[in-house]
Protein backbone atom coordinates (compact mmCIF):
# COMPACT_ATOMS: atom_id res chain seq x y z
CA UNK A 1 0.00 0.00 0.00
CA UNK A 2 1.63 2.98 -1.16
CA UNK A 3 0.55 6.81 -0.74
CA UNK A 4 -0.69 9.17 -3.62
CA UNK A 5 -2.07 12.86 -3.48
CA UNK A 6 -5.19 13.22 -5.37
CA UNK A 7 -7.58 16.68 -5.01
CA UNK A 8 -5.97 17.55 -1.89
CA UNK A 9 -6.51 13.97 -0.23
CA UNK A 10 -4.45 11.34 0.67
CA UNK A 11 -4.89 8.09 -0.79
CA UNK A 12 -3.29 4.30 -0.98
CA UNK A 13 -3.15 2.21 -4.24
CA UNK A 14 -3.01 -1.19 -3.48
CA UNK A 15 -0.77 -3.58 -5.67
CA UNK A 16 -4.23 -5.49 -6.47
CA UNK A 17 -5.80 -2.23 -8.03
CA UNK A 18 -7.79 -1.16 -5.28
CA UNK A 19 -7.31 2.19 -3.83
CA UNK A 20 -7.72 3.20 0.04
CA UNK A 21 -9.23 6.30 1.65
CA UNK A 22 -7.75 6.94 4.80
CA UNK A 23 -9.70 9.67 5.99
CA UNK A 24 -13.24 7.60 5.61
CA UNK A 25 -11.65 4.43 6.57
CA UNK A 26 -12.69 3.44 2.59
CA UNK A 27 -11.74 1.38 -0.18
CA UNK A 28 -12.90 2.01 -3.62
CA UNK A 29 -13.03 -0.57 -6.16
CA UNK A 30 -13.86 -0.66 -9.57
CA UNK A 31 -15.25 -3.30 -12.49
CA UNK A 32 -15.46 -6.39 -10.52
CA UNK A 33 -17.94 -7.88 -13.42
CA UNK A 34 -18.98 -10.88 -11.18
CA UNK A 35 -20.94 -13.60 -13.11
CA UNK A 36 -19.02 -12.90 -16.62
CA UNK A 37 -18.43 -16.75 -17.30
CA UNK A 38 -21.72 -17.66 -16.43
CA UNK A 39 -22.89 -14.64 -18.70
CA UNK A 40 -20.76 -16.13 -21.43
CA UNK A 41 -22.10 -19.62 -20.84
CA UNK A 42 -25.63 -18.81 -21.96
CA UNK A 43 -24.52 -18.34 -25.50
CA UNK A 44 -22.13 -21.52 -25.69
CA UNK A 45 -19.40 -19.59 -24.95
CA UNK A 46 -17.46 -21.91 -21.48
CA UNK A 47 -15.14 -20.64 -19.57
CA UNK A 48 -14.11 -21.70 -15.74
CA UNK A 49 -17.53 -20.88 -13.43
CA UNK A 50 -15.21 -19.54 -10.61
CA UNK A 51 -14.70 -15.86 -11.65
CA UNK A 52 -16.56 -14.54 -8.93
CA UNK A 53 -15.22 -16.30 -6.08
CA UNK A 54 -12.04 -15.41 -6.94
CA UNK A 55 -13.07 -11.96 -6.94
CA UNK A 56 -14.96 -12.34 -3.90
CA UNK A 57 -11.88 -13.88 -1.81
CA UNK A 58 -9.83 -10.68 -3.38
CA UNK A 59 -12.34 -8.36 -1.59
CA UNK A 60 -12.40 -10.28 1.18
CA UNK A 61 -8.47 -10.36 1.52
CA UNK A 62 -8.66 -6.24 0.95
CA UNK A 63 -10.94 -5.93 3.59
CA UNK A 64 -8.88 -7.95 6.51
CA UNK A 65 -5.56 -6.35 5.03
CA UNK A 66 -7.05 -2.57 5.55
CA UNK A 67 -9.56 -2.55 7.76
CA UNK A 68 -11.73 -0.39 6.04
CA UNK A 69 -15.53 -0.49 7.13
CA UNK A 70 -16.88 2.20 3.81
CA UNK A 71 -16.60 0.28 0.60
CA UNK A 72 -17.66 1.83 -2.97
CA UNK A 73 -17.94 -0.49 -5.56
CA UNK A 74 -17.70 2.05 -8.76
CA UNK A 75 -19.55 0.20 -11.54
CA UNK A 76 -19.93 -2.85 -13.87
CA UNK A 77 -19.99 -5.18 -10.09
CA UNK A 78 -22.18 -7.33 -12.24
CA UNK A 79 -21.45 -8.51 -15.97
CA UNK A 80 -25.15 -7.93 -16.58
CA UNK A 81 -28.09 -6.63 -14.44
CA UNK A 82 -29.21 -10.41 -13.72
CA UNK A 83 -25.87 -11.27 -12.35
CA UNK A 84 -26.96 -11.44 -8.73
CA UNK A 85 -29.90 -14.01 -9.60
CA UNK A 86 -27.00 -16.45 -11.12
CA UNK A 87 -24.24 -16.21 -8.07
CA UNK A 88 -23.45 -19.46 -6.86
CA UNK A 89 -25.40 -20.08 -2.87
CA UNK A 90 -21.62 -19.88 -1.07
CA UNK A 91 -20.67 -16.38 -2.96
CA UNK A 92 -23.78 -15.21 -2.53
CA UNK A 93 -24.24 -15.82 1.30
CA UNK A 94 -20.60 -14.41 1.62
CA UNK A 95 -21.06 -11.46 0.02
CA UNK A 96 -24.50 -10.56 2.22
CA UNK A 97 -22.25 -11.04 5.19
CA UNK A 98 -19.93 -8.23 3.85
CA UNK A 99 -22.60 -5.91 2.70
CA UNK A 100 -23.89 -6.19 6.42
CA UNK A 101 -21.11 -5.42 8.22
CA UNK A 102 -20.05 -2.72 6.07
CA UNK A 103 -21.33 0.56 4.76
CA UNK A 104 -21.70 -0.26 1.09
CA UNK A 105 -22.28 1.21 -1.82
CA UNK A 106 -23.04 -0.19 -5.46
CA UNK A 107 -22.16 2.48 -7.93
CA UNK A 108 -24.69 1.57 -11.22
CA UNK A 109 -22.61 1.24 -14.50
CA UNK A 110 -23.45 0.05 -18.58
CA UNK A 111 -23.43 -3.04 -17.85
CA UNK A 112 -25.22 -3.09 -14.86
CA UNK A 113 -27.37 -0.20 -15.05
CA UNK A 114 -30.96 -2.06 -14.03
CA UNK A 115 -28.98 -3.66 -10.83
CA UNK A 116 -30.96 -2.13 -7.83
CA UNK A 117 -34.16 -4.03 -7.92
CA UNK A 118 -32.19 -7.40 -8.87
CA UNK A 119 -29.88 -6.49 -5.53
CA UNK A 120 -33.26 -6.79 -3.58
CA UNK A 121 -34.56 -9.93 -5.05
CA UNK A 122 -31.58 -11.34 -4.55
CA UNK A 123 -31.48 -10.26 -0.80
CA UNK A 124 -27.32 -9.10 -1.20
CA UNK A 125 -28.09 -5.51 0.68
CA UNK A 126 -25.86 -2.42 -0.11
CA UNK A 127 -27.37 0.86 -1.36
CA UNK A 128 -27.53 1.39 -5.37
CA UNK A 129 -26.67 5.57 -6.35
CA UNK A 130 -25.35 6.16 -9.89
CA UNK A 131 -22.98 8.42 -8.94
CA UNK A 132 -22.03 10.29 -5.41
CA UNK A 133 -20.13 12.96 -4.31
CA UNK A 134 -18.10 12.72 -1.64
CA UNK A 135 -15.71 15.22 0.32
CA UNK A 136 -15.37 16.94 -2.85
CA UNK A 137 -14.82 14.26 -5.64
CA UNK A 138 -17.41 12.46 -7.49
CA UNK A 139 -17.75 8.34 -7.50
CA UNK A 140 -19.02 7.51 -10.90
CA UNK A 141 -18.24 4.28 -13.34
CA UNK A 142 -17.10 6.59 -16.27
CA UNK A 143 -15.41 9.97 -16.43
CA UNK A 144 -17.98 12.74 -17.51
CA UNK A 145 -15.43 14.87 -20.16
CA UNK A 146 -17.80 17.90 -19.09
CA UNK A 147 -17.43 17.62 -15.58
CA UNK A 148 -14.51 19.86 -14.73
CA UNK A 149 -14.89 18.59 -10.44
CA UNK A 150 -12.17 16.25 -9.11
CA UNK A 151 -13.64 12.54 -9.91
CA UNK A 152 -13.09 9.25 -9.50
CA UNK A 153 -14.33 6.20 -12.08
CA UNK A 154 -13.77 2.94 -13.60
CA UNK A 155 -14.76 1.65 -16.98
CA UNK A 156 -11.65 1.54 -18.86
CA UNK A 157 -10.11 -1.26 -17.43
CA UNK A 158 -6.50 0.29 -18.31
CA UNK A 159 -3.71 -1.49 -18.56
CA UNK A 160 0.08 -0.44 -19.46
CA UNK A 161 2.14 -2.53 -21.20
CA UNK A 162 5.72 -2.96 -21.38
CA UNK A 163 8.66 -4.47 -23.06
CA UNK A 164 11.15 -5.64 -20.36
CA UNK A 165 14.24 -7.45 -21.84
CA UNK A 166 12.41 -8.64 -24.67
CA UNK A 167 9.14 -9.71 -23.41
CA UNK A 168 6.23 -8.06 -23.74
CA UNK A 169 4.25 -7.60 -20.79
CA UNK A 170 0.73 -5.71 -19.20
CA UNK A 171 -0.68 -4.85 -15.31
CA UNK A 172 -3.68 -3.27 -14.77
CA UNK A 173 -2.93 0.33 -13.42
CA UNK A 174 -4.23 3.25 -12.59
CA UNK A 175 -4.23 6.42 -14.65
CA UNK A 176 -4.23 9.94 -13.08
CA UNK A 177 -4.35 13.86 -13.73
CA UNK A 178 -4.87 17.02 -11.92
CA UNK A 179 -8.78 16.36 -11.56
CA UNK A 180 -9.28 12.40 -12.92
CA UNK A 181 -8.12 8.92 -11.28
CA UNK A 182 -9.84 5.45 -13.33
CA UNK A 183 -9.38 2.87 -11.50
CA UNK A 184 -8.29 -0.54 -13.51
CA UNK A 185 -10.53 -3.34 -13.39
CA UNK A 186 -10.84 -5.63 -10.02
CA UNK A 187 -12.62 -8.50 -11.41
CA UNK A 188 -10.47 -11.94 -11.85
CA UNK A 189 -12.04 -12.16 -15.37
CA UNK A 190 -11.76 -8.61 -16.75
CA UNK A 191 -9.26 -7.62 -20.08
CA UNK A 192 -8.13 -3.97 -20.55
CA UNK A 193 -7.22 -1.05 -22.57
CA UNK A 194 -4.20 0.53 -23.19
CA UNK A 195 -4.08 3.12 -20.87
CA UNK A 196 -2.47 5.05 -23.69
CA UNK A 197 -5.47 5.38 -25.18
CA UNK A 198 -6.76 8.48 -26.97
CA UNK A 199 -9.64 8.27 -25.36
CA UNK A 200 -8.43 7.80 -21.99
CA UNK A 201 -5.66 10.20 -22.61
CA UNK A 202 -8.18 12.99 -23.92
CA UNK A 203 -10.62 12.58 -20.54
CA UNK A 204 -7.55 12.72 -18.10
CA UNK A 205 -5.83 15.59 -19.71
CA UNK A 206 -2.44 16.91 -19.93
CA UNK A 207 0.06 15.21 -17.64
CA UNK A 208 -1.55 11.97 -17.06
CA UNK A 209 0.40 9.46 -15.76
CA UNK A 210 -0.10 5.23 -15.64
CA UNK A 211 0.18 4.43 -12.02
CA UNK A 212 1.43 0.87 -10.76
CA UNK A 213 2.34 0.15 -7.07
CA UNK A 214 4.42 -2.33 -5.45
CA UNK A 215 4.46 -3.38 -1.85
CA UNK A 216 6.72 -0.24 -1.13
CA UNK A 217 6.89 1.64 -4.38
CA UNK A 218 4.75 3.84 -6.61
CA UNK A 219 5.65 3.66 -10.60
CA UNK A 220 4.63 6.40 -12.65
CA UNK A 221 4.76 6.49 -16.29
CA UNK A 222 4.04 9.54 -18.25
CA UNK A 223 1.52 8.85 -20.66
CA UNK A 224 2.28 11.48 -23.36
CA UNK A 225 5.17 11.57 -26.01
CA UNK A 226 7.82 9.94 -23.77
CA UNK A 227 6.44 6.79 -23.51
CA UNK A 228 8.72 4.89 -25.89
CA UNK A 229 11.46 6.27 -24.04
CA UNK A 230 9.75 4.86 -21.52
CA UNK A 231 9.54 0.97 -22.26
CA UNK A 232 5.81 1.41 -23.13
CA UNK A 233 4.64 -0.16 -26.12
Amino acid sequence: MVPVSFAGHDMHILPRGALFWPRRNAVLIADLHFEKASWYARSGQMLPPYDSMATLEAIEALLDATGAREIWCLGDSFHDSDGPSRLPADVRMRLAALTRHHMWTWVTGNHDAALARRLDHAALGGRVVTEALVDGIMLRHEAVAADGQPEISGHFHPKLRLSLRGRHVGRPCFVMGVTRLILPAFGALTGGLDAGHPQIRALVGDGAEALLATEDRLLRFPLAGALSRCGII
